[in-house]
């Protein structure tokens, strides 16, 4: 995967851990099949059929294909402990995890939706 040329808007949130104000960001309501990428670097990071409307105001998924595409780590911004997620490819801020998500797996990964690119399945035709 190569590093991409990321906006301002972007680099405030991959590298400076910014968060884009809620029901602002891209993909929200998309609703199609497809790959979620890091858009710093190009890693897949998610799957649309993960994705699931959480009423926060940003992307959300139960799930990851792949538990090796994210790093975990705590941070104390907001004068609590949260997990942090990274793309563990090139280490770009996406949001966080919480534990409130539904079931199977009760996760809710919420990212940033400026941070990731969308692929669709291709639907054949």
């Amino acid at each position: 995967m190569t590093r991409k040329t990321l906006t301002p808007a972007q680099i405030q949130i991959a590298r400076n851990k910014k968060t884009e104000a809620p029901f602002s960001g891209p993909w929200l309501d998309e609703k199609r099949p497809g790959t979620y990428l890091c858009a710093a670097c190009g890693a897949p990071l998610f799957n649309g059929a993960h994705k699931y409307d959480s009423g926060s105001g940003w992307p959300s998924f139960f799930d990851v294909p792949d538990a090796g595409a994210l790093i975990a780590s705590i941070d104390h911004d907001l004068g609590m402990p949260r997990t942090e997620i990274s793309c563990a490819n090139c280490g770009a801020h996406m949001g966080h995890v919480f534990d409130d998500g539904p079931a199977p797996t009760g996760m809710r990964y919420c990212v940033n939706g400026s941070v990731l690119d969308f692929i669709p399945d291709d639907d054949g035709a």
